[in-house]
C-alpha cells in the first residue's frame, strides 16, 4: 500500500521571477519529515521537423552546467498562456521558423521529486523559415540535426538536457512512423 504524505504546514522560502521554493511539513510513514519544493509554472518543450525532415536545435550557455548545451527549443509557460500558442510564440522566437502546425504530444514533471514543473511536448511542421526574435539577454545559435543524428547523440552521451533526450527519442519514432501520440 502506498503511503500518502499530507502536508502539516508550509512556509514560503523564496520568491523569484521564474521559480518559488517552500518548504513543507509532512506526514510520513514513521511520523513527520520536510520536503522542499520548487515552485514553477510549467513549459513548452517544441520538436520542429522541416520539410528535409531536420529538427531545428539551440545551443546556448547555461549557467548551472558551466558550458554552452545543445537543446530542444523550450520555453516557460506564462501565467495564463495558452500553452499551444506558447509554443509556436517560442519556435518562431528561438529558431525564427514559423510552424504552420503546432500539436500536443505529451506531458510530464521535469523533475518529480522536488519540482512543480511540467512539461509540455510539442510537434511543429510546415516551417517556413523566418527571423530570430531572441530575449535581450539571449545568446543562442541555431543548429539542425536529423532524428538519427539526435538519437545517436543520446545514445553516445552528447545530449545531456533532459528535455533534449526525451525529444531527440520522440522525433526519432515520429519520423519512423511507430509513435502513436
Amino acid at each position: 500500500m502506498i503511503f500518502e504524505e499530507k502536508t502539516i504546514g508550509s512556509e514560503r522560502i523564496y520568491e523569484g521571477k521564474i521559480l518559488n521554493l517552500r518548504r513543507d511539513k509532512v506526514t510520513v510513514r514513521n511520523g513527520e519529515s520536510y520536503r522542499e519544493i520548487v515552485e514553477h509554472g510549467g513549459g513548452i518543450v517544441i520538436i520542429g521537423l522541416t520539410d528535409e525532415g531536420r529538427v531545428p536545435m539551440v545551443r546556448q550557455y547555461r549557467k548551472a552546467a558551466e558550458r554552452a548545451v545543445l537543446e530542444i527549443p523550450a520555453g516557460k509557460l506564462e501565467k495564463g498562456e495558452d500553452p499551444t500558442e506558447a509554443a509556436a510564440r517560442e519556435f518562431r522566437e528561438e529558431t525564427g521558423y514559423t510552424a504552420g502546425s503546432v500539436r500536443y504530444l505529451l506531458e510530464g514533471y521535469s523533475s518529480i521529486g522536488y519540482s512543480t514543473e511540467i512539461l509540455r511536448f510539442y510537434l511543429a511542421e510546415g516551417l517556413v523559415p523566418g527571423e530570430t526574435d531572441f530575449d535581450d539577454n539571449e545568446a543562442i545559435i541555431v543548429e539542425e540535426y536529423t532524428p538519427e543524428e539526435l538519437y545517436s547523440m543520446t545514445m553516445n552521451g552528447e545530449l545531456i538536457d533532459q528535455k533534449t533526450i526525451v525529444s531527440a527519442l520522440l522525433a526519432r519514432e515520429l519520423v519512423r512512423g511507430s509513435a502513436h501520440l
